[in-house]
């Protein structure tokens, strides 16, 4: 394979991988916390959407507090969402409370 056809392929994949975040957060701006009016990207909940190039989905995302009884469910809501778009092989999701989340955070 020449340079010139790697460099398609390579910026072909990266198209690819930045429709399929669009897809994923497009996704995620449908799943609502239900003691706020908001979804979870408006409320700052989503860090970091990272996809590889094999297509496996890592989703960084955080909690209004590190108790909140809401948070099992996000994570089985966000999976049932992600999983089955066109494209994505594997997700994971990564729960961090570093920095802790604040109204600030909103969107």
């Amino acid at each position: 394979m020449t340079q010139e056809n790697n460099n398609y392929n390579n910026n072909n994949n990266d198209n690819n991988k930045l429709l399929l975040k669009n897809k994923i957060a497009e996704k995620l701006e449908e799943i609502y916390d239900p003691e706020f009016p908001m979804d979870v990207i408006s409320l700052g909940l989503i860090r970091e959407i990272e996809i590889d190039d094999d297509f496996n989905v890592k989703i960084i995302m955080t909690l209004t507090t590190p108790h909140c009884p809401y948070g099992p469910m996000f994570i089985e809501q966000i999976k049932a969402e992600i999983e089955f778009l066109e494209g994505v092989k594997k997700i994971e999701i990564e729960l961090t409370f570093d920095p802790p989340w604040s109204p600030d955070m909103m969107k």
